[in-house]
């Protein structure tokens, strides 16, 4: 391992955060335009041309807003929870091939923080920790609101859990291995999953909106029972953590997605285009952004198009309905490659 690939990396890194930041900043500003639209109203128009600046307002006023700590919190525990929240957030963009690899003097370079041959472990591992720091949050705060609320989102994360993890077995059963860089090049051209696993696509996207806290599965942060839930009594730039936490990990499930069932950074008819190496990993690049993209105003979209459930009805629809699904899926998987290896 030489000098060179250790600071491509460590550049490749860098760069991934950077767009996952600018992407979950920005992504706030175009979330209040959808719903603006979908409300017949503007939304942000004061801070620059269309609110372009409206994200880095925000900011600021999180930065310079006036620092709380409830005199009973932990206080150790209290600053953990939206550290840890933010840092999980940010360690599943990893392994998630961004695109093909560049080939400059001979030199392969992968569009792929860390190419390791159990991806979707390491997935299922950050998806399986991701609660800590939600759950840590609420306990620390020694309110008995975001108690309330962390407990929600703990129950809730874990359960919905268990189906995105069968939804991605039958992935993994098809393809035959754990790596996601080898997942997107069996899905060369259009030959993509979502064509074998459509019943796989829809269980793992509604277990994404549960894992995210987004509506209509929000009842962590439900206002009208819990206030802000577990984040009630966090502010200034802790606060900004937890929620950028939620727009990062709305990204990152959009990646996801578009990795395991849209083909990632491959597209329809790439290889009778007759462009070179570089340039179709380029193309894909962009590809697999506007996928992602696509999928992030899908989250936005029905945010702001159904009503919230009540607690009772989303455990009901994980346990009864989306895990039995999940199970019959893996099981016609299991039929159809049997079929295809004794055929």
């Amino acid at each position: 391992m030489d000098g060179n690939y250790i600071i491509y990396k460590f550049v490749l890194a860098s760069v991934i955060l950077l767009i996952s930041l600018v992407v979950a900043m920005y992504a706030t500003l175009l979330e209040r335009k959808i719903a603006g639209f979908f409300q017949d109203r503007l939304g942000p128009n004061r801070a620059g041309i269309y609110g372009i600046f409206q994200p880095l307002a925000d900011g600021l006023k999180l930065f310079f807003k006036e620092e709380f700590m409830p005199g009973s919190a932990d206080k150790f525990l209290y600053i953990l929870g939206p550290s840890l929240t933010m840092m999980i957030a940010l360690l599943t963009s990893a392994v998630i091939p961004w695109g093909d690899s560049l080939i400059f003097n001979g030199v392969e370079y992968s569009l792929q923080v860390a190419d390791i041959n159990v991806g979707v472990l390491y997935v299922f591992a950050i998806l399986s920790i991701g609660v800590y720091g939600i759950m840590i949050g609420g306990w620390a705060s020694n309110n008995k609101y975001a108690l309330i609320g962390a407990v929600r989102a703990a129950s809730q994360m874990i359960s919905y859990e268990l189906a995105m993890s069968m939804a991605i077995i039958a992935i993994v059963m098809m393809s035959g291995t754990l790596s996601l860089s080898e997942i997107v090049n069996q899905q060369h051209g259009f030959n993509w999953n979502i064509w074998y696993q459509p019943l796989g696509f829809v269980l793992f996207i509604v277990c994404a909106f549960a894992e995210c806290n987004r509506a209509p599965f929000d009842l962590p942060e439900c206002e009208t029972e819990l206030i802000g839930g577990y984040h009630t009594e966090y502010s200034s730039m802790k606060l900004g953590f937890y929620l950028f936490a939620e727009y990062i990990n709305m990204f990152i499930s959009s990646a996801m997605i578009a990795t395991l069932y849209f083909g990632g950074y491959n597209f329809p008819f790439m290889d009778d285009l007759g462009l070179s190496h570089n340039a179709l990993t380029i193309i894909g690049f962009f590809v697999f952004f506007l996928k992602i993209s696509f999928f992030g105003f899908v989250f936005m979209w029905v945010r702001w198009t159904l009503p919230r459930f009540r607690y009772d009805q989303l455990m009901r629809l994980g346990w009864k309905n989306l895990l039995p699904l999940a199970l019959v899926n893996v099981i016609i998987t299991g039929f159809f490659i049997m079929l295809k290896h004794h055929s």
